[in-house]
C-alpha cells in the first residue's frame, strides 16, 4: 500500500547495494567545477537579493548580479586557467544574447555550456506543457545555433521542474540533467521516451544554497571544499563517486572571496585517484558503461 505520494523516476538502490565501477584510468572520483551563468531583468522577474530576502526587484539587487557577468566570471576563467581546470557553465541562453563575450570565452577554453534555461528571473513551476516546451525548444535551439550543437545536459533555473520536464528533456535530445542532488554518483532516470542520466549536482557545495540562502560565511564555503574532498577521496575506494563545486560569479567573483576559493580548489589538485573533468564527461562514460551505472 503507498501511503504517500511518490515518483517512480528511478528505484531505491542503496549504496552498497550497487555494482562498482571506475572513471577513466581506473581512478575512483570525478570532480568537476560548475558556474551559474545568469541574466536577470531589471526591476522585474525573480532574483536574489544580497542584503536581505524576499525584496522587490530594484537597480541594486540588479547590479550586484550584473556584477558577476561585469567582473565575476572573468576573475573565475582566470582562476581556472590557473589551475589548468576545465568547467561546465549552467548558461542561461539569454546571455548569448547580452553578453556574447561570456559565451565566447567558455568556448575558447574549451568547457561545457550547459543549458540554464532563459533567464534566472523565471522558472518553469506552474507551466502547461505547451508553454514549457516551447522553452525548453527555444533554450535547446539557441545554444545549439551559437555552438554548432545541442547541448548534452541541463540545469533548470532554480533547479525548478515541473512533473514533465525529464520527458520532454529527452525528447529534445538532452543526454543528462543535474536537478535531482538525491546521489553521489550518476542515477538513471526513467521518462517516456527512455533514460535520461542524473549528473550529481552540489546541494551543499554551492555557494548560493550556502552562502546567499545559509548564510555561511567563504572561508567555511572554502572548508566545505576541503572536507568534501578529503571525505570523498576516502569514501571512493569502495565506489566510484562524484564531487561537484557550484559557485555564481557574482558570489565568488568578489576578490575577498575568490582567494578562499583558489585555496580550497588547489587543494583538490594533482591526485592520481581523481578524474578531472566536465559535467558532459561523466554523463558519456556512465552511458559507455549502460547498466552497470545505477
Amino acid at each position: 500500500m503507498n501511503l504517500l505520494p511518490q515518483h517512480a523516476r528511478y528505484d531505491f538502490i542503496a549504496l552498497p547495494e550497487r555494482s562498482d565501477f571506475s572513471w577513466p584510468g581506473g581512478r575512483r572520483l570525478a570532480f568537476t567545477v560548475t558556474t551559474n551563468i545568469e541574466w536577470f531583468a531589471f526591476g522585474a522577474g525573480l532574483g536574489h537579493d544580497p542584503a536581505k530576502t524576499g525584496e522587490p526587484q530594484t537597480q541594486r539587487d540588479y547590479c550586484w548580479r550584473d556584477y558577476g557577468n561585469r567582473i565575476g566570471v572573468w576573475r573565475l576563467f582566470d582562476l581556472l586557467d590557473e589551475l589548468k581546470l576545465f568547467a561546465g557553465h549552467c548558461t542561461n541562453s539569454l546571455i548569448y544574447e547580452y553578453a556574447p563575450q561570456i559565451t565566447d570565452a567558455i568556448r575558447r577554453r574549451g568547457d561545457e555550456v550547459i543549458a540554464h534555461g532563459r533567464t534566472n528571473a523565471e522558472n518553469l513551476r506552474g507551466l502547461w506543457q505547451p508553454d514549457e516546451e516551447r522553452i525548453l525548444r527555444e533554450v535547446t535551439e539557441t545554444i545549439a545555433r551559437y555552438e554548432g550543437q545541442p547541448p548534452r545536459g541541463w540545469f533548470g533555473a532554480g533547479a525548478y521542474e515541473t512533473e514533465r520536464t525529464p520527458d520532454l528533456l529527452k525528447e529534445l535530445g538532452y543526454r543528462y540533467l543535474m536537478d535531482w542532488p538525491m546521489d553521489d554518483q550518476p542515477v538513471w532516470l526513467r521518462t517516456r521516451a527512455g533514460p535520461i542520466l542524473s549528473v550529481p549536482y552540489p546541494i551543499e557545495i554551492d555557494d548560493a544554497q550556502a552562502i546567499i540562502h545559509r548564510r555561511s560565511g567563504h572561508r567555511a564555503f572554502a572548508d566545505m571544499i576541503v572536507d568534501q574532498f578529503d571525505e570523498m577521496m576516502k569514501q571512493s575506494e569502495d565506489r566510484a563517486l562524484v564531487m561537484n563545486v557550484s559557485v555564481h560569479p557574482y558570489d565568488f567573483g568578489q576578490p575577498f572571496r575568490l582567494r578562499r576559493l583558489r585555496e580550497g580548489l588547489k587543494h583538490c589538485l594533482n591526485q592520481k585517484a581523481v578524474w578531472y573533468c566536465r559535467p558532459g564527461d561523466i554523463a558519456e562514460h556512465c552511458y559507455s558503461l549502460g547498466e552497470r551505472v545505477t
